[in-house]
């Protein structure tokens, strides 16, 4: 980990109700304690879930992004879409971009690249989510595989200040496999001296994702370089997400 600010997403992908919005006492009261003032805590629900999840947080430090964005940043007739726009005036801070789940819905680089454009246009941070299969991985090709990501979906931004890079193994997701850590610094290692170079004078904000838990992050906050964790499942149950925290500050 560094000695930066320690991001914590919680990605809810297309899970949550009402009643689950009403149990993050825990969370509200561990973002509210100085003892964690370097953690940042990002809870992205489902869009139906924003307003009523505000309205929870509203006394605490928890930010709030969405999980995608179309690539049409203002109003208009495009039915079914949600703009970079209408997540901003909700009040979300973040947004989550390329995540696998996505990338196998449909969106690519190029897709990618035009909802980071809109999305930043709009004031909006990002959560930029990377990673190779399990056949890149065995072919050895994720670091070509990571590298094409970033190219296509990053260019013409100059700037990467408001973009959080998520190193998501997509083998990893879900499975409870996770990479050694010596794997995953070699890796992101990688990653940071790539952005470096094409982003100069700049420090990348690497988070590590992939199926995160209370039982692995004592073995995953070691990893050198990070800057924090993109949780799914976990982050559905307060009290996980909690253990994980308290755990990486350990």
């Amino acid at each position: 980990m560094t000695n930066n600010n320690i991001y914590f997403v919680a990605n809810w992908k297309m899970n949550g109700h009402l009643s689950l919005i009403k149990r993050l006492k825990n969370v509200v009261i561990l973002s509210n304690n100085k003892k964690y003032k370097k953690i940042k805590i990002i809870y992205c629900p489902p869009f139906t879930l924003i307003s009523k999840l505000f309205d929870k947080i509203k006394k605490s430090k928890i930010i709030v992004g969405s999980q995608d964005c179309s690539y049409e940043d203002n109003y208009g007739p495009f039915t079914g879409d949600v703009s970079p726009k209408l997540i901003k005036e909700i009040g979300a801070k973040y947004v989550i971009l390329g995540h696998s789940e996505r990338r196998l819905k449909g969106d690519t680089n190029k897709i990618i690249n035009r909802k980071i454009h809109a999305a930043l246009k709009q004031k909006l941070k990002i959560i930029l989510c990377i990673g190779e299969t399990l056949n890149d991985r065995k072919k050895n090709k994720t670091f070509s595989v990571l590298k094409k990501q970033l190219l296509l979906c990053l260019k013409k931004i100059n700037n990467i200040d408001n973009i959080i890079f998520a190193y998501e193994p997509i083998w990893s997701i879900g499975t409870g496999v996770i990479p050694l850590n010596n794997i995953l610094e070699h890796d992101i290692s990688k990653i940071i001296k790539f952005i470096k170079s094409k982003f100069k004078n700049q420090k990348p904000k690497i988070i590590y994702g992939g199926s995160v838990n209370p039982e692995n992050i004592v073995k995953l906050k070691h990893i050198k370089n990070i800057n924090g964790f993109l949780v799914g499942g976990a982050s559905l149950y307060e009290n996980k997400f909690v253990d994980i925290i308290k755990k990486t500050t350990i």
